[in-house]
């Protein structure tokens, strides 16, 4: 797997497009199965079966890993030896009889609009951190953009006048619109947050960190987590919390599904659609509790 993988890694960034937080899944996945197959002593694709990633399977599932995890590890390897057997490098497939545990898909959590309201008026004070922190939460919040793109955001990407921001992941572009509060926890961050940070340092990021370097996705949940306890919210946040929280919300006030799935950067439309959902149970709760006949 050695000579291989890196053809697979350029396969996929230039062939299929694939977002860097996908191409970085992909390596990590694989570069564990190479080593699992290394200590068996097999380190050549054409020596690889059926059998050996198998046990490799098990081998993940004895080390206590998620369901989700396996899942992804196993969609790893057959988009790799599907590749290598379209290359003619292998006689068969060995994935091709392979399944991947099956996942119990749960809708994404999300807040509700008191609980946002309360998260991001958290950063409240005029530090340096705290403005670069109601920055990107509010960015985050008001274009649902990945944490990854919201880190890795470039300065040439915001237009403060026209209030929009430029998301390229996996070589495809998207501009996504913003919001006066946003923009106004930009310029403040911009004026009096940013420099203070950087302590004379030079960056392309629009977002650093309090050692004026770049801000890592571990850093920045972190940074949610805690301001998510000050705001009293119980449930499990992530940054990804906030992402749904602004489909589900821009849906049930009447946004057309297509805009939203164009901000999201969803390809596929379905994926889109399932936040319409989100807001049926309290909608039904509301009805059986008003309507005469509920």
């Amino acid at each position: 797997m050695r000579q291989e993988l890196p053809l697979f890694i350029v396969y996929l960034k230039e062939q299929k497009n694939a977002s860097t937080s996908t191409v970085d899944s992909y390596l990590r996945d694989l570069r564990k199965l190479e080593s699992y197959l290394a200590d068996q002593g097999v380190e050549e694709v054409q020596d690889v079966t059926a059998t050996a990633l198998n046990s490799y399977i098990l081998h993940l599932e004895k080390q206590g890993l998620s369901t989700a995890t396996v899942s992804r590890s196993v969609s790893s390897m057959k988009a790799f030896f599907h590749y290598i057997y379209r290359k003619h490098e292998i006689a068969d497939d060995p994935t091709e009889q392979i399944k991947a545990p099956h996942i119990d898909k749960k809708m994404p959590g999300i807040l509700s609009i008191d609980e946002t309201e309360r998260l991001l008026a958290q950063p409240c004070g005029d530090s340096p951190k705290e403005l670069r922190d109601r920055a990107m939460l509010e960015l985050l919040y008001a274009t649902g953009m990945r944490v990854t793109e919201l880190v890795s955001l470039p300065m040439e990407a915001v237009c403060l006048r026209l209030n929009y921001v430029l998301c390229t992941d996996g070589g495809k572009e998207r501009v996504i619109p913003f919001g006066d509060e946003a923009k106004h926890a930009l310029e403040r961050y911009l004026k009096d947050g940013r420099d203070a940070l950087l302590k004379g340092a030079k960056s392309d990021r629009l977002f650093v960190n309090c050692s004026g370097k770049s801000m890592s996705r571990q850093g920045f949940w972190k940074i949610l987590k805690s301001y998510a306890q000050k705001a009293g919210i119980s449930s499990d946040i992530t940054p990804q919390t906030l992402r749904h929280s602004f489909a589900a919300h821009m849906l049930q006030n009447g946004a057309p599904v297509k805009s939203v799935q164009e901000m999201l950067g969803h390809s596929d439309i379905s994926t889109t659609l399932a936040y319409l959902n989100l807001g049926l149970d309290d909608t039904q709760r509301v009805y059986h509790a008003a309507h005469p006949r509920g």
